[in-house]
C-alpha cells in the first residue's frame, strides 16, 4: 500500500524505551511514522480508533528517539495510521485504509513539519 504510494520503507519494528513504531518511510522529503491496526472485524470499532492519546504519546516518543539517534531532528515528520480489517477466513482484507497525517504529536515545539 504503501510503496505503491511512493513512499519509501526504511525501517520496521523500530523500537526505542518507549515503544516501537511498526513503520518508518519516507514520502519525497517528510519521514512518515506510520502505526499499523489490525483487526479481524469491526464490532469493537474502527481499527485506528485502537491509536488512542497514550499511544500516540509512546509513538511521538519513540520517534522523537529515532530522529535524535539518526541525526534527523531538522527533517519534517508526521504520523500516519493504516487501518486493516481482516477477517479471520479471508485471504485479504477486507479492507485497508491509510490515514496521512492522522495525529499531531502531544505537547507543544516537540515536531515542526
Amino acid at each position: 500500500m504503501l510503496r505503491r504510494s511512493g513512499y519509501k520503507i526504511v525501517a520496521g519494528g523500530a523500537r526505542s524505551r518507549f515503544g516501537e513504531i511498526d513503520l518508518i518511510a519516507v514520502q519525497g522529503r517528510t519521514i512518515v511514522f506510520v502505526e499499523v491496526k489490525t483487526r479481524r472485524t469491526t464490532r469493537a470499532g474502527d481499527p485506528a480508533d485502537a491509536v488512542g492519546a497514550s499511544k500516540q504519546q509512546r509513538i511521538a516518543a519513540s520517534a522523537l528517539a529515532f530522529l535524535k539517534s539518526h541525526g534527523l531532528l531538522e527533517h519534517a515528520a508526521r504520523f500516519d495510521v493504516i487501518a486493516i480489517v481482516w477477517p479471520a477466513d479471508a485471504r485479504r482484507p477486507a479492507s485497508a485504509r491509510h490515514f496521512e497525517n492522522a495525529f499531531s504529536p502531544p505537547g507543544f515545539g516537540q515536531f515542526f513539519s
